[in-house]
């Protein structure tokens, strides 16, 4: 068995609709064109999904007048988007961490902006004036 490999946002994205409930492979390229602001083209969505339906991570029914297959995920397809949110989730979290600042007055934590001030030479960043005008 080979292993799915979730190599770009397409395949990612695909998981989070299917996820969301059972779609038509056209209807999974228009939402996905729709996120993306461009054209999908089904190279880049029925082998995936075909895949994944070997992997016993979604199946289809038949739907239709024109036979047309409406693939929904399985138990099994639940747990691997779990698990591959989870470590997108744990990645985010990091590149977020990165860059958060604690106040050096009641220790909040600051995303962006927050206020500077040069306290004994040194440069701190305080959530706000009213932190940086309590210390020192």
């Amino acid at each position: 068995m080979e292993d799915i490999k979730v190599t770009n946002l397409i395949k990612f994205y695909t998981l989070i609709l299917l996820n969301q409930g059972p779609k038509h492979g056209y209807e999974l390229m228009k939402s996905l064109e729709h996120l993306f602001g461009k054209e999908i083209s089904a190279s880049q969505v029925y082998p995936f999904l075909s895949k994944l339906e070997k992997q016993g991570l979604i199946m289809h029914k038949k739907v239709e007048s024109r036979d047309k297959k409406r693939y929904s995920i399985t138990s099994k397809g639940k747990t691997f988007t779990h698990d591959l949110l989870t470590q997108f989730d744990t990645l985010i979290d990091s590149l977020v961490e990165a860059k958060v600042k604690k106040c050096a007055h009641c220790d909040c934590e600051i995303y962006k902006h927050g206020f500077e001030k040069i306290v004994k030479r040194k440069k701190l960043v305080f959530c706000c004036k009213h932190c940086a005008q309590r210390i020192y």
